[in-house]
């Protein structure tokens, strides 16, 4: 699964509101640059279908890894943290695309990183805020 976009956080407020309202899918908007995610916190409906649109404009690929709930990569992402992961794509570097998944049902704060060795170390690191539609 390998997916791509980009949308600012007003943007992101606003399609969240709506999707609240109607029980729509969710869009985020994400890009992803060498080291860094933006947004790097982002919130949506728990149980509803996500679609992740990213923009990868880094040089080199990139994951983008949710852990389960009360878990995270801690300092280093290695092999030991696999069994946390809740759902992860990679994306190549100057690719875009799009990637579906259902968010956690359990409301919460969520991590999300890059299982690239080293990446995690730059600051490839993020929260998924999962909350309870309205």
């Amino acid at each position: 699964m390998k997916n791509r976009l980009f949308i600012g956080p007003l943007s992101l407020s606003l399609l969240l509101a709506a999707c609240f309202r109607n029980g729509a899918s969710t869009n985020i908007d994400l890009t992803i640059s060498d080291f860094h995610f933006t947004p790097d916190t982002i919130t949506v409906p728990a149980g509803q279908e996500i679609t992740l649109n990213v923009n990868n404009e880094g040089f080199i690929s990139h994951q983008f890894a949710i852990f389960r709930l009360g878990t995270s990569p801690g300092e280093k992402f290695d092999a030991s943290d696999k069994e946390n992961i809740y759902w992860m794509f990679e994306v190549l570097p100057g690719r875009t695309g799009k990637a579906v998944f259902t968010a956690p049902a359990e409301p919460g704060e969520y991590y999300f990183a890059c299982g690239i060795f080293g990446h995690l170390e730059a600051g490839m690191i993020g929260k998924l805020i999962v909350v309870k539609d309205q």
